[in-house]
C-alpha cells in the first residue's frame, strides 16, 4: 500500500454530524471522543468533523453551557466515515461543571464540599458592565467591591476584601499593589471566558492571602476547526460616562497547536449623577494586549502567555466650592493653596477623554507557563510566571510630571505539584507553591511603603475518597513568609521643593522606615463532605483554618497615599490573622427551579482593619494638610451570614425564568476594651455590605423572528437595605441609606439565512430610574472638605443612569 493510499484510508476513519436544539442547530457546541485528545466545537450551522480516529469503540461527549451533556457510543471502522447526530436539552447542568480553582485535579462541582460558583461567558456578556469585577458581583451572592468610580472595584467575599481575597488570571496570583484603594483589577474584561469563584478560605491551596476567597479569572482557550482563523469583534458604550470600548480577539487551532491573541481599548470621560453633576477627575483610559500559546500532546499540555496592561486613571478629590458645590482644580500647593479660592473645574474637562494633569499610570505585564504532563496514571503539573507592576500618581499641579508615588513591584510565581495514580478511590495531591517579591520606590516625591523584599513558600497534601453517596476531601498545608527592609532614610530635594529618597549619611535626612525583617508561619487546613441525596439535591459541609500574613500597609506604612488622599500608619508587631471557618450548604438543581442555601461562621483571630485617627480632643489627626490619617488596629473578629438563591424555570415554560437571590453578612468586632471605650461605637467591622436582595424576570422569546433568534427581555430590581452597622469610631463611618435601582435589557442574535451568526447584540439600562445613591463601600463617599453643604449632602454619589450598548461580532 503507498503513502498516498495510507493517508486517504486514515483520513476516512473520521466522524462527522450535527448538534441541535429544538431541531435548530447549536453554534460551538463542544464534541470531544472520551479519553483520547480529539476535539472540536461546531460551526455557525452546528456542524462538527473528527478525522484520523483509530479504529475502535468510544464514547463522544456532547456539551455546551446551559444544556445537559450528552453521552452517545460509536464505533468507528477501518476505512469509513461513521456519520453521528446529536440532540442536546436546555437545562441547567451546573453541578456537572468541571472546575479547576482550589482542588487537586479537574473536579464536577457537585462533588467539591467547599462553596465555588462558576459564571459563564454567557452570563458575562449579557450584564453589559465597566469592569469584570462588576459583572462578577452581579452575578453572584455573596461577592461586592469596594469603588472609587465606575472603572475602580476591589472584590470583597462575605465583607473580607483587599489582601484576603486572592484574584488569579488562568490560575496564576495576580499581584498588582492590592493594598491600594484607588485602582482596580489588572485583567481584560472581554478575554475572560469564565470565573471560577471560591466563597470562604482556600488557604490549602493558596496559602497566605486567601483567606476569605479567590476569585479566578479564567481566558479563552481555542478549540475551533482545525487550520480556520476565528475570532471576534467587541463593541461597547455607556451613555452616562461616555465609555468607549473596542476588543479585537483572534484565534488560531492547527493540529496539536493552540494560538489567541486580543487587543482591547477603553476609555471614558467623567461619570455623573443627579445630585453632583459631572464628577470631576474620574475619567480614564486603558489599553491591553494578550497573547497565547498551547500544545496538546498524549503526554499532556504545555501553555505560554503575555500579557501587557496600560491604564490612566485620574484621580478625584471632592473638591469643591462651599456654596455651589461644584467641583474645583487643585492648581497651588502647600501654603499657597487656598481650597476656597480654588478655580471651578471647566466645563470641557468633563467632557473630555484626555487625562488631567492629576492622574495615576498604572502599567502590569506578565509572562507565565502552564504545563501539566502525565506520568504513568498520575499528573504532575507546573506553574511559572513573572509580573511586573509600575505605578504613578501624578498630584504635583505645579509640577504635573513629577510623580508623588512610583513603585515598581516585580514577582515571580511558582507552583509545583503533583496527583499521583488514584488507588482504591483515594484521590490525593501534594505539592509546593509561593511567590518571590521586590518593591522598590522610584522617582517620587511620597512613600507610603518601604521598599521591602518578600519571599513565600508553602507546602500542601490534599486527599479526596468517594464513600457510597458522599464525597470526602480536605488535607493540610504549612507556609512561611519571610519579609524584610533596610533603613529608609527621605530628606529634602533640592531641585522639586519636595522630598526623595536620600542615603543613612545625608544631612538633614530623617529615616522613615527603620529596618524590619520578620518571618511569618501559618497552618491551614480542611475538611469537607457533600452528600449526594439525589442526581439533583446535594448537601455540603466545610471547615476551614485559614491564614494570612499582615501585608505592607499592615506592618510597614509611615506616610502619605496620594491617590487614596489618606495617611497611613502601619504597625510592625501585627500577627498573622487565623481564621475559622464553617459552611453548610444546600443545593437542589431541580426540573422547573434552583434552589441554594449557604450559611456561614467565620471566626478571626489577630483581624486587622483600618480606622480613622483622631486626637484626645476628638479632632481628626491631620499628618498632611488636605489628607486623611488612618492607623491600623488587630482585634479578634467575627463574621456570619448567609446567602440565598431561588430561581424559577418552568419546564412547560421554557419563555420564563425568575430568578432571586439574597445576601447578608454581620461583621463583629470583638476587641471588648475599645468597644466599651468608644461607647458602642466600635462594635462592628468597616466595609460591611448590608442586606442585598436582587429579582429578576426573563422573558426569552422561542424559534427566530427574521434575522433575530435567542431574543430575551429582562428587568431586575436591585435593593441594598440601610447599613445600620458601621464602624462609627471617629467617623470612619457614616450610616448608609439603603436604596433600591431598576435595571431592564434585551439582547439577541442576528443570523443571516444561511445560518452563519452575524453579531450578538445588548442593550441595557442601569438605574434606569436615576436614582441618586451612595453604595457604604463607595470610597468616593467620605471625600468631602466641609462639614456641612448647603444641600445636606455629603461626598460623591455613585453613578446615575447608565444607557449601554454592546455588539459581538464572530468571524
Amino acid at each position: 500500500m503507498t503513502l498516498a493510499t495510507l493517508t486517504v484510508s486514515a483520513q476516512k476513519n473520521s466522524l462527522k454530524g450535527t448538534v441541535k436544539v429544538n431541531n435548530i442547530p447549536l453554534a460551538y457546541a463542544t464534541v470531544a471522543l472520551s479519553g483520547t485528545k480529539h476535539g472540536t466545537t461546531t460551526n455557525d450551522k452546528g456542524f462538527y468533523e473528527l478525522k484520523n480516529i483509530a479504529p475502535g469503540e468510544y464514547t463522544v461527549l456532547f456539551s455546551s453551557v446551559g444544556y445537559y451533556t450528552e453521552r452517545i457510543k460509536v464505533t468507528i471502522s477501518n476505512g469509513a466515515i461513521t456519520t453521528l447526530h446529536a440532540e442536546l436539552k436546555e437545562g441547567n447542568s451546573k453541578l456537572n461543571e468541571v472546575v479547576v480553582t482550589g482542588v487537586s485535579r479537574a473536579t464536577e462541582l457537585r462533588s467539591n464540599p467547599v462553596p465555588i460558583v462558576v459564571l459563564s461567558k454567557k452570563e458575562i456578556d449579557q450584564h453589559v458592565n465597566n469592569n469584570i469585577i462588576d459583572a462578577i458581583v452581579k452575578g453572584i451572592p455573596g461577592v461586592t467591591a469596594v469603588t472609587t468610580g465606575p472603572n475602580i472595584s476591589k472584590p470583597f467575599i462575605r465583607g473580607l476584601g483587599y489582601n484576603r481575597v486572592l484574584t488569579l488570571y488562568d490560575g496564576i496570583r495576580q499581584e498588582g499593589q492590592q493594598w491600594g484603594d484607588e485602582h482596580g483589577i489588572e485583567v481584560d474584561q472581554y478575554g475572560i471566558a469564565r470565573a471560577e469563584v471560591i466563597k470562604g478560605p482556600a488557604s490549602l491551596t493558596y496559602g497566605s492571602d486567601a483567606l476569605a476567597g479567590v476569585i479566578n479569572l479564567i481566558p479563552y482557550i481555542p478549540n475551533g476547526q482545525d487550520g480556520k482563523l476565528n475570532g471576534d469583534i467587541i463593541t461597547d458604550y455607556h451613555t452616562n460616562n461616555g465609555l468607549i470600548g473596542s476588543s479585537l480577539g483572534l484565534s488560531y487551532k492547527k493540529h496539536d497547536w493552540k494560538y489567541a491573541f486580543r487587543a482591547t481599548g477603553k476609555m471614558a470621560h467623567n461619570y455623573q449623577n443627579k445630585v453632583d453633576g459631572y464628577v470631576y477627575n474620574s475619567a480614564f483610559q486603558e489599553y491591553i494586549l494578550s497573547g497565547m500559546a498551547r500544545v496538546d500532546k498524549k503526554w499532556g499540555y504545555s501553555q505560554f502567555a503575555v500579557t501587557t496592561y496600560n491604564n490612566k486613571q485620574e484621580i478625584p478629590d471632592g473638591s469643591r466650592d462651599s456654596l455651589t458645590r461644584g467641583f474645583t482644580v487643585q492648581v497651588a500647593e502647600g501654603v499657597n493653596d487656598d481650597i476656597k479660592s480654588r478655580p471651578f473645574a471647566p466645563q470641557k474637562w468633563l467632557t473630555s477623554y484626555g487625562v488631567t494633569p492629576l492622574h495615576q499610570h498604572i502599567q502590569h505585564y506578565r509572562v507565565y507557563n502552564k504545563t501539566e504532563i502525565k506520568l504513568g496514571e498520575g499528573i504532575f503539573a507546573s506553574a511559572l510566571g513573572w509580573q511586573q507592576s509600575v505605578r504613578r500618581e501624578y498630584n504635583h499641579p505645579t509640577q504635573p510630571g513629577q510623580a508623588g508615588l512610583y513603585v515598581t513591584l516585580n514577582t515571580l510565581n511558582y507552583d509545583l505539584r503533583y496527583s499521583p495514580k488514584v488507588i482504591n478511590g483515594w484521590e490525593t495531591s501534594f505539592g509546593v507553591n509561593g511567590i518571590a517579591q521586590t518593591n522598590r520606590s522610584k522617582d517620587a516625591t511620597d512613600f507610603p511603603i518601604p521598599d521591602y523584599n518578600l519571599f513565600d513558600i508553602g507546602s500542601f497534601l490534599f486527599i479526596k475518597k468517594s464513600v457510597g453517596k458522599a464525597d470526602i476531601s480536605g488535607g493540610i498545608r504549612y507556609d512561611t513568609r519571610n519579609i524584610n527592609w533596610g533603613d529608609f532614610y527621605v530628606g529634602a530635594n533640592p531641585v522639586n521643593g519636595f522630598e526623595q529618597k536620600v542615603k543613612a549619611n545625608t544631612p538633614g535626612g530623617k529615616l522613615q522606615f527603620p529596618g524590619f525583617k520578620h518571618t511569618y508561619h501559618g497552618i491551614s487546613g480542611s475538611l469537607g463532605l457533600t452528600y449526594n441525596v439525589s442526581e439533583r439535591v446535594l448537601l455540603k459541609a466545610n471547615i476551614a483554618r485559614g491564614y494570612r500574613a499582615p501585608n505592607i500597609t499592615e506592618i510597614g506604612s509611615n506616610g502619605l497615599d496620594p491617590g487614596a488622599h489618606i495617611v497611613y500608619l502601619g504597625n510592625r508587631t501585627f500577627k498573622p490573622e487565623f481564621s475559622l471557618q464553617e459552611d453548610l450548604g444546600f443545593i437542589a438543581y431541580l426540573k422547573d427551579a434552583d434552589l441554594m442555601l449557604e450559611v456561614f461562621n467565620n471566626q478571626i483571630s489577630n483581624y486587622i482593619y483600618q480606622s480613622r485617627l483622631d486626637d484626645a480632643n476628638g479632632n481628626p489627626v491631620i499628618i498632611v494638610p488636605g489628607n486623611t490619617t488612618y492607623q491600623y488596629q488587630q482585634s479578634k473578629a467575627r463574621l456570619y451570614g448567609a446567602e440565598f438563591t431561588f430561581n424559577l424555570h418552568p419546564h412547560n415554560a421554557k419563555w420564563f425564568e425568575l430568578n432571586n437571590s439574597a445576601a447578608y453578612v454581620i461583621g463583629l468586632n470583638q476587641n471588648e476594651k475599645l468597644i466599651a471605650q468608644s461607647n458602642g461605637a466600635a462594635k462592628d467591622l468597616p466595609f460591611i455590605p448590608p442586606l442585598h436582595v436582587r429579582s429578576e424576570v426573563k422573558l426569552k422569546l422561542q424559534g427566530t423572528y427574521g434575522i433575530f433568534s435567542k431574543v430575551y427581555f429582562r428587568a431586575e430590581a436591585d435593593a441594598y437595605a440601610t447599613q445600620n452597622k458601621y464602624y462609627a469610631l471617629n467617623d470612619t463611618e457614616t450610616l448608609t441609606p439603603g436604596y433600591t435601582l431598576i435595571n431592564a435589557g434585551i439582547g439577541s442574535t442576528l443570523k443571516a439565512k444561511s445560518g452563519k451568526t452575524i453579531c450578538e447584540v445588548f442593550l441595557q439600562a442601569d438605574n434606569l430610574f436615576d436614582v441618586a445613591y451612595q453604595s457604604n463601600l463607595n470610597r468616593l463617599k467620605y471625600f468631602e472638605y466641609y462639614n456641612a453643604s448647603p444641600d445636606g449632602r455629603s461626598g460623591i454619589y455613585n453613578i446615575g443612569r447608565n444607557l449601554s450598548f454592546k455588539v459581538i461580532v464572530p468571524f
